[in-house]
């Protein structure tokens, strides 16, 4: 398996991959639209890749990908921060090693882009991406609330 930099032919791949990234994180609470988005998530992993923003792991197939990038804000911060942004393996090479590889590729190329931390988010309930990023070094920093409010 090799970490490589994607090209505008595997856009089509990766927008199903995004896809099917999105509909897993309905089991945990994902409030993210799957189909009503595609033809936004399509522009947006174009950009993505134009941009060198994302890496995709490559075995005979594409296997997984990582979306990263700096932060922009409007506010003044004490850091430089990256922002690591999806992060997606196949089912059939989960537990290999696939996201790891992900994930060391994006922090390598955030800290040479001049990154001082890193932040990346799990949904509350997804223990298994919390358990590979807690294997990272990745601890909380900042925690969302949600409350649903009622139609009555």
């Amino acid at each position: 398996m090799d970490i490589q930099r994607p090209s505008l032919s595997d856009v089509d791949e990766l927008l199903e991959m995004w896809m099917a990234l999105a509909d897993g994180q309905r089991a945990y609470g994902s409030h993210l639209l799957v189909g009503e988005n595609r033809s936004r998530i399509r522009e947006t992993i174009s950009h993505y890749v134009v941009a060198d923003q994302l890496r995709v792991a490559r075995a005979d197939e594409l296997c997984g990908f990582v979306m990263f990038t700096v932060e922009a804000t409007r506010y003044e911060q004490n850091v430089e921060r990256g922002l690591i942004e999806n992060v997606y393996v196949e089912p059939a090479f989960r537990g290999e090693g696939v996201g790891s590889a992900l994930l060391d590729a994006a922090e390598e190329l955030l800290h040479s882009a001049g990154v001082d931390v890193i932040a990346i988010e799990a949904l509350a309930d997804n223990e298994a991406a919390q358990r590979l990023y807690h294997s990272h070094g990745y601890s909380p920093h900042r925690l969302e609330l949600e409350k649903r409010i009622s139609s009555e």
